[in-house]
């Protein structure tokens, strides 16, 4: 067994297992630092691919930003358990019927899989920071000096509209 089957194999307990943590968290807080753990573990998952520009991306993007933004959320929320509407057992009886359904979907799918099947790790550059850079600016240099133009008048466009606020408001 070398090193690469070795880590991915780590990653993929750790994957699961935080999965597993995130649903049977009871404090919502949890679950989304469990949710991080995940997002870094698949971040994980890419380098062994090869897309290192997927992984810092998963991790600024998701890990980041959006579970920061999440976290926002739920500590803003009022989650007392006396706030709490009563649960409806039809709609878990249907949920556990419909994850039960997908569960034996996935196990026919996973039983009809070539286990021979290998695939080729760190291979090619398609995943590289450099590659992707090169071909960026190499075929699309309209469209993305397009875009930085756009995103700079919408920077502008929001600086204006909260500086107006500021000027109504004082006037």
């Amino acid at each position: 067994m070398n090193i690469t089957t070795l880590v991915f194999i780590l990653l993929s307990v750790m994957a699961v297992g935080s999965a597993l943590m995130m649903i049977a968290s009871k404090s919502p807080v949890h679950s989304v630092l469990w949710l991080i753990v995940v997002f870094f573990a698949i971040s994980g998952h890419y380098i062994l691919l090869n897309a290192q520009f997927l992984a810092i991306v998963n991790i600024i993007v998701y890990a980041g930003a959006i579970m920061v933004l999440f976290l926002f959320v739920v500590m803003l929320m009022n989650l007392n358990a006396d706030t709490e509407p009563i649960k409806n057992y039809r709609l878990q009886l249907i949920g556990v019927i419909s994850g039960g359904t997908l569960l034996l979907i996935i196990l026919s799918a996973v039983m009809k899989i070539d286990v021979e099947q290998m695939v080729e790790m760190k291979t090619g550059d398609a995943g590289l920071i450099k590659s992707l850079g090169f071909n960026l600016f190499k075929n699309y240099v309209l469209p993305f000096e397009i875009s930085s133009v756009l995103f700079l008048s919408a920077m502008i466009g929001a600086v204006i509209i909260g500086k107006k606020d500021e000027i109504t408001h004082e006037g």
